[in-house]
Protein backbone atom coordinates (compact mmCIF):
# COMPACT_ATOMS: atom_id res chain seq x y z
CA UNK A 1 0.00 0.00 0.00
CA UNK A 2 1.41 3.41 -0.88
CA UNK A 3 2.06 5.71 2.06
CA UNK A 4 2.04 9.50 1.77
CA UNK A 5 3.49 11.86 4.36
CA UNK A 6 2.43 15.46 4.90
CA UNK A 7 2.22 18.15 7.54
CA UNK A 8 -1.16 18.87 9.10
CA UNK A 9 -2.90 20.17 12.19
CA UNK A 10 -4.81 18.28 14.88
CA UNK A 11 -7.85 19.98 16.40
CA UNK A 12 -9.15 18.46 19.63
CA UNK A 13 -12.37 19.55 21.26
CA UNK A 14 -13.04 18.58 24.89
CA UNK A 15 -16.67 18.82 26.04
CA UNK A 16 -19.16 16.95 28.21
CA UNK A 17 -21.44 14.30 26.77
CA UNK A 18 -24.58 16.11 27.96
CA UNK A 19 -23.71 19.43 26.25
CA UNK A 20 -26.45 20.43 23.78
CA UNK A 21 -26.89 22.78 20.84
CA UNK A 22 -30.33 23.34 19.33
CA UNK A 23 -31.69 20.32 21.17
CA UNK A 24 -29.09 17.85 19.85
CA UNK A 25 -25.85 16.53 21.27
CA UNK A 26 -23.15 19.14 20.80
CA UNK A 27 -20.59 16.57 19.67
CA UNK A 28 -23.01 15.49 16.91
CA UNK A 29 -23.55 19.09 15.79
CA UNK A 30 -19.79 19.71 15.63
CA UNK A 31 -19.20 16.59 13.51
CA UNK A 32 -22.05 17.52 11.16
CA UNK A 33 -20.62 21.04 10.78
CA UNK A 34 -17.16 19.60 10.03
CA UNK A 35 -18.77 17.40 7.37
CA UNK A 36 -20.64 20.39 5.89
CA UNK A 37 -17.31 22.25 5.70
CA UNK A 38 -15.81 19.22 3.89
CA UNK A 39 -13.09 18.67 6.49
CA UNK A 40 -11.11 15.45 6.08
CA UNK A 41 -12.95 13.57 8.84
CA UNK A 42 -13.81 13.60 12.53
CA UNK A 43 -13.71 11.07 15.35
CA UNK A 44 -15.67 11.26 18.60
CA UNK A 45 -14.23 9.44 21.61
CA UNK A 46 -16.11 8.95 24.88
CA UNK A 47 -13.86 9.08 27.92
CA UNK A 48 -14.19 6.73 30.86
CA UNK A 49 -13.15 9.34 33.40
CA UNK A 50 -11.97 12.94 33.56
CA UNK A 51 -12.32 16.34 35.21
CA UNK A 52 -12.27 19.90 33.99
CA UNK A 53 -11.48 23.36 35.29
CA UNK A 54 -14.07 23.05 38.06
CA UNK A 55 -12.37 19.83 39.32
CA UNK A 56 -15.72 18.01 39.18
CA UNK A 57 -15.09 14.32 38.40
CA UNK A 58 -16.95 12.85 35.41
CA UNK A 59 -17.14 9.07 35.01
CA UNK A 60 -18.89 6.57 32.75
CA UNK A 61 -20.63 4.26 35.20
CA UNK A 62 -23.10 1.68 33.98
CA UNK A 63 -25.88 2.59 36.42
CA UNK A 64 -25.40 6.35 36.41
CA UNK A 65 -28.46 8.29 35.25
CA UNK A 66 -26.73 11.67 35.23
CA UNK A 67 -23.76 10.59 33.14
CA UNK A 68 -21.72 13.45 31.72
CA UNK A 69 -18.72 11.54 30.43
CA UNK A 70 -15.89 13.47 28.82
CA UNK A 71 -16.06 13.63 25.02
CA UNK A 72 -13.12 14.36 22.72
CA UNK A 73 -13.69 15.21 19.07
CA UNK A 74 -10.55 14.96 16.96
CA UNK A 75 -10.15 16.36 13.47
CA UNK A 76 -6.94 16.28 11.43
CA UNK A 77 -6.70 18.57 8.41
CA UNK A 78 -4.82 21.62 7.14
CA UNK A 79 -4.69 24.75 9.29
CA UNK A 80 -6.65 26.62 6.64
CA UNK A 81 -9.49 24.07 6.69
CA UNK A 82 -9.60 23.81 10.50
CA UNK A 83 -9.83 27.60 10.76
CA UNK A 84 -13.18 27.38 8.95
CA UNK A 85 -14.62 25.50 11.93
CA UNK A 86 -13.35 27.80 14.71
CA UNK A 87 -16.10 30.49 14.44
CA UNK A 88 -18.75 27.77 14.84
CA UNK A 89 -16.95 26.40 17.90
CA UNK A 90 -16.84 29.91 19.41
CA UNK A 91 -20.60 30.11 18.90
CA UNK A 92 -21.62 26.72 20.32
CA UNK A 93 -19.16 25.77 23.06
CA UNK A 94 -20.27 27.12 26.43
CA UNK A 95 -17.94 25.02 28.55
CA UNK A 96 -14.97 23.07 27.24
CA UNK A 97 -11.53 23.37 25.72
CA UNK A 98 -10.07 23.33 22.20
CA UNK A 99 -6.46 22.54 21.33
CA UNK A 100 -4.61 22.79 18.02
CA UNK A 101 -1.18 21.38 17.28
CA UNK A 102 1.04 20.53 14.34
CA UNK A 103 1.15 16.86 13.37
CA UNK A 104 2.88 14.72 10.79
CA UNK A 105 0.29 12.74 8.83
CA UNK A 106 0.91 9.39 7.16
CA UNK A 107 -1.92 8.47 4.79
CA UNK A 108 -2.35 4.91 3.63
CA UNK A 109 -4.38 4.42 0.48
CA UNK A 110 -5.35 1.65 -1.88
CA UNK A 111 -3.42 1.77 -5.15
Amino acid sequence: MPKFSEEGMALRIFIGETERHKGKALYEQIVLKAKDLKLSGATVVRGLMGFGADSHMHTAKLLSLSDNSPIVIEIIDSEENLNKLLPFLDEVIVEGMVTVEKVKVFRYRHP
